[in-house]
């Protein structure tokens, strides 16, 4: 192949990638836009600028992660049907179909799994979380249908670029590197690396928005790292042995089971 030829190949790949991420961070503006109370937008923004600049910043982070992993993802042996495909949408839905059985399963049963740990920690944080923060932030039908649209787009694929795209595959890539490179892709141990600190900081990430509505404290941290971080070595090990599509499928099943939590709880409200 071509130098000329490369780079196209890249740039597609990358702008395939984008564009998948983009609908996601779409969904995040419109709940920020639509649930957020005019007493918490901060002095000197307006509402539609506080929407549009959060976007914004996620806008940017995933050109860098979709950049990241353009590069880093094929050299270490990471599947996406989505950037390897043939130009027709149905090859990939071909090549995902034989997956989508496991990765549900596996992302209703991560779902589960969370809530169940969830209830098993409530004793050790509840002083500074009366409530579970895995629902939607105030118990009302309007904001479960809100965020809806988050979780399955921004959680299900943005995030799926971000950490697992992006972040998991530079991290093998580093890993692989760094032990010297001495087969044609990274060994078990450099990937259960990448699967574990790529799932660690995913549960980092999830501390900002939390801190938004409740004081941070080390019992809360813990527990909220580790909730997040069980689905994200579950999500790893499916882009690891299965596809980028794989994983998105099982994130989007995950939530699955927090709507219907969500619901039940303005229910019984």
């Amino acid at each position: 192949m071509s130098h000329s030829e490369h780079s196209a190949s890249f740039a597609k790949r990358f702008g395939l990638t984008l564009l998948a991420g983009i609908p996601g961070i779409l969904a995040l503006v419109g709940y920020i836009y639509l649930t957020t109370p005019a007493t918490a937008v901060p002095a000197g923004l307006s509402l539609p600028l506080l929407a549009v600049s959060s976007g914004l910043n996620s806008l940017l982070i995933l050109v860098v992660a979709c950049l990241l992993g353009t590069y880093a993802a094929p050299r270490v042996g990471l599947q996406s049907y989505l950037t390897d495909r043939t130009g027709r949408g149905d090859e990939v839905w071909r090549r995902l179909r034989p997956e989508v059985g496991l990765a549900v399963g596996l992302g209703a049963l991560g779902g589960i799994l969370v809530l169940l740990l969830d209830v098993a920690l409530a004793p050790f944080v509840a002083q500074d979380l009366p409530r579970s923060a895995i629902g939607a932030s105030e118990p009302t039908l309007a904001n479960v249908l809100a965020y809806a649209p988050v979780r399955f787009l921004y959680g299900g694929i943005t995030e799926e670029l971000l950490l697992r795209y992006g972040l998991m595959s530079v991290l093998a890539f580093v890993g692989w590197y760094v032990t010297g490179r001495r087969s044609e892709g990274p060994g078990s141990g450099v990937m259960w690396v990448a699967i574990v600190i790529s799932s660690v900081l995913f549960g980092i990430g999830h501390l900002p928005a939390l801190a938004q509505s409740v004081g941070l404290t080390p019992a809360l941290i813990a527990r909220t790292v580790l909730l997040n971080a069980v689905a994200g070595v579950l999500l790893g090990w499916l882009y690891w042995h299965r596809s980028l599509e794989a994983a998105m499928v099982a994130h989007a099943a995950f939530h699955v089971p927090l709507v219907v939590l969500s619901l039940v709880q303005v229910a019984l409200l």
